[in-house]
């Protein structure tokens, strides 16, 4: 594991859209995206790359990590909704090129089977880009007794409904299932940039970093790739 510690999250997100401009620069890349906090600001860093004419989406393919379920994509909440604010707006990135769960597929197994096909068919993840839950998760795989393997629809812990609240307001209810690239989908990446920050993920850091290699905290399975980036700020850096 490459693990580098920031003063602040400007200087971070300076790192990661660096990592993933190169891969950008070097081929047509396939980027796995998240979404959240975690991301945000390495998303701006990306757009100002872009605004200057240091890199093009023209020739990039994507592929989210997750989506809600029971809501529609053009929903204010939805991860769609946020990758197009966040991102796909702001550059030149083709509209075929963008995939993003469906959360409300007709036939779930059959749909995500396609979702891995689909990775598998553009050359696979070039650079996957992660945040983590409090919980240790990574993508919507919850802490249980095994490591999932492809993309699958899963049911939100408690903890991470009570985390993603926050983005709901009292009249949105926040949904209880998602559509999420698996564990084994996840470790296929060739590289991993994984972002914290926060005394709120310190726990989860440590735990992925010191701890068990266990689906109890999913993100520890990162220790076995090797080509990952683990990208923290002091908060979050904190037990360590």
């Amino acid at each position: 594991m490459d693990i580098r510690i920031f003063k602040n999250s400007y200087e971070l997100s300076c790192a990661a859209a660096d990592l993933i401009a190169e891969a950008i620069k070097r081929k047509n890349a396939v980027l796995g995206l998240a979404t959240g906090a975690s991301p945000k600001e390495t998303y701006d860093r990306l757009i100002e790359k872009y605004n200057k004419g240091e890199i093009s989406f023209k020739n990039v393919t994507t592929f989210n990590l997750d989506e809600y379920c029971a809501i529609p994509r053009t929903d204010k909440h939805s991860y769609f909704t946020y990758m197009c604010e966040s991102l796909f707006n702001h550059v030149d990135i083709k509209e075929e090129n963008i995939h993003v769960p469906d959360g409300n597929p007709e036939n779930t197994e059959e749909y995500c089977a396609s979702y891995d096909e689909a990775i598998k068919n553009a050359g696979g993840i070039d650079i996957q880009l992660l945040g983590i839950g409090r919980n240790g998760h990574i993508g919507f795989n919850e802490p249980s007794d095994s490591f999932t393997k492809g993309t699958y629809k899963v049911k939100l812990s408690d903890s991470t409904v009570e985390a993603n609240k926050i983005y709901f307001s009292s009249n949105d209810k926040m949904p209880e299932y998602a559509i999420t690239m698996g564990v084994e989908s996840i470790l296929n990446a060739k590289e991993i940039i994984l972002i914290a920050q926060g005394k709120a993920k310190a726990e989860a850091v440590n735990n992925m970093i010191n701890g068990e290699i266990s689906p109890s905290c999913p993100a520890s399975i990162l220790r076995k790739h090797n080509a990952v980036h683990i990208f923290l700020d002091g908060e979050a850096a904190s037990l360590l």
